[in-house]
């Protein structure tokens, strides 16, 4: 192996963009064993590791990436779910580029740094494959009589809750969907994120003791002072950011508008894909305009052309360089034939006689100074407006919190958007109530909710243990 191979990463097979935009079958392959093994030899073991650093999970990344150089793939899974219990997950959708990986050593040769998570993936899957799943089960673990609620089966409250096991305790998990997961199940698509592998991995949080109930809605099922009764002594709260935001501009109340929650969740979790299977149709017409540029808006895209559309539009105020979505998303996007509308902001959806879509009406922008995020403010152009025909407007512009379960709990602090006030331990300004996610940060990555949830579960041990 000469050097210029030595430090290339191992690029991960996948499905070819004209069959996969047909298919939601999982896009990338994952590494064979050689692959696995060629790419983990990339790694240098450094002494002190930048790499772990940027993982808000705290995987020993260089232990476990040697466990794979060396053929031990149960050692390597099990060193990962020492702090991550859903490595198969995170595998797939953690945006490493911008963590771990950013801060691997390599990254400064030029050459790219190690594909960590490639890595995990292929851990995760090849300990599956071989269905040897039997580590933490509750018989392993001292409990002692402490209740604990986790509210929201999501990357967060999956996190805490198997945290919280760990340490002992009687951890009940609250959900208000029927299938556990949160975004994982109702946001992510099969072909990003198989929703089997989601279960799986809820399965082995199962065997720690963690008791799920589902279709329960805290704030309205029960309150916390009716789980404060029954004996429960802490609170995470984990909801996500499950509310949809509109742009508040005329038409959105005709028949074809969708908030991307709605369109993903009847997608994904209600499988619409697999109609009339499942009983969940969803039209999407010949052309669909989706607004925003996010992971949420690429997955919005990406379905309705697996939906049958012949033509699928991004419309984004800003630029390709200001997209917020992940780099591999944008560029599995345009490979299947998304296209991208960029600079252009809608202002008005149009209608005929029955009430249905007939056009997206917008105007063409250019970049000004920066706004409060950092990026250039878009400046509308007088006089640029077009029409775009579509029969179908998806608005992936953001969400917020689902007011409900707030508003239940008496006295707690919010922001002026609604979120959780919290302290970046989860410590809420109810002494039981922690909090942590999305529902405290407004929407951002799986990984950071996870790592939200390992903190508020290390705060909720400390207040417990001091009571």
């Amino acid at each position: 192996m000469d050097n210029n191979e030595k430090f290339t990463h191992v690029r991960m097979r996948e499905q070819a963009p004209e069959e996969r935009r047909k298919n939601f079958k999982e896009v990338p392959y994952g590494y064979s064993e050689e692959e696995a093994l060629k790419e983990a030899a990339r790694c240098l073991g450094c002494k002190k590791p930048p790499c772990v650093a940027g993982c808000p999970a705290e995987v020993d990344i260089p232990t476990f990436i040697k466990a794979i150089k060396e053929k031990r793939f149960k050692d390597a899974v099990n060193v990962i779910k020492n702090t991550n219990t859903l490595p198969a997950v995170c595998g797939r959708v953690c945006p490493q580029e911008d963590q771990c990986e950013k801060n691997c050593v390599l990254q400064k040769t030029g050459k790219g740094p190690v594909k960590i998570g490639n890595l995990e993936r292929f851990a995760a899957d090849t300990d599956r494959a071989n269905a040897d799943n039997g580590s933490g089960s509750v018989a392993t673990i001292a409990r002692h009589g402490k209740k604990v609620a986790v509210i929201g089966a999501g990357p967060s409250g999956l996190t805490c809750a198997s945290d919280l096991a760990k340490k002992g305790y009687r951890v009940t998990l609250f959900e208000a969907l029927h299938r556990p997961g949160g975004v994982l199940v109702y946001g992510i698509p099969e072909f990003r994120l198989p929703k089997d592998i989601v279960y799986k991995e809820v399965d082995e949080i199962k065997k720690l003791g963690v008791e799920l109930k589902m279709n329960f809605v805290v704030g309205k099922t029960s309150t916390l002072d009716d789980l404060r009764k029954e004996g429960f002594e802490a609170f995470f709260i984990g909801t996500g950011a499950g509310l949809p935001w509109f742009m508040g501009i005329e038409g959105e109340n005709l028949s074809g508008v969708y908030s991307a929650n709605e369109f993903l969740t009847r997608v994904n979790l209600m499988k619409a894909y697999r109609f009339p299977e499942y009983d969940t149709p969803v039209t999407v017409g010949k052309r669909v305009a989706v607004v925003g540029a996010g992971n949420v808006a690429m997955d919005s895209a990406r379905c309705a052309l697996r939906l049958g559309a012949e033509k699928v539009y991004i419309v984004y105020r800003r630029t390709e360089a200001e997209m917020p979505a992940r780099i591999d998303e944008i560029h599995h996007a345009k490979q299947e034939g998304v296209e991208l509308h960029l600079l252009t902001n809608p202002v008005k959806i149009l209608g005929d006689e029955k009430g249905n879509i007939k056009s997206l009406v917008c105007i063409k922008n250019k970049l000004g100074e920066p706004d409060s995020s950092g990026r250039p403010r878009p400046v509308p152009i007088e006089g640029s407006e077009f029409e775009m025909p579509v029969e179908t407007v998806i608005m992936a512009i953001g969400n917020g919190p689902n007011p409900l379960l707030i508003a239940s709990i008496q006295g707690l602090t919010t922001n002026k958007r609604g979120n959780i006030t919290a302290d970046d331990k989860g410590h809420t300004n109810i002494p039981d109530v922690f909090a942590g996610g999305d529902i405290v940060t407004g929407a951002a990555t799986v990984i950071a909710a996870m790592g939200a949830g390992k903190v508020a579960a290390r705060a909720m041990d400390e207040y417990l243990s001091s009571k």
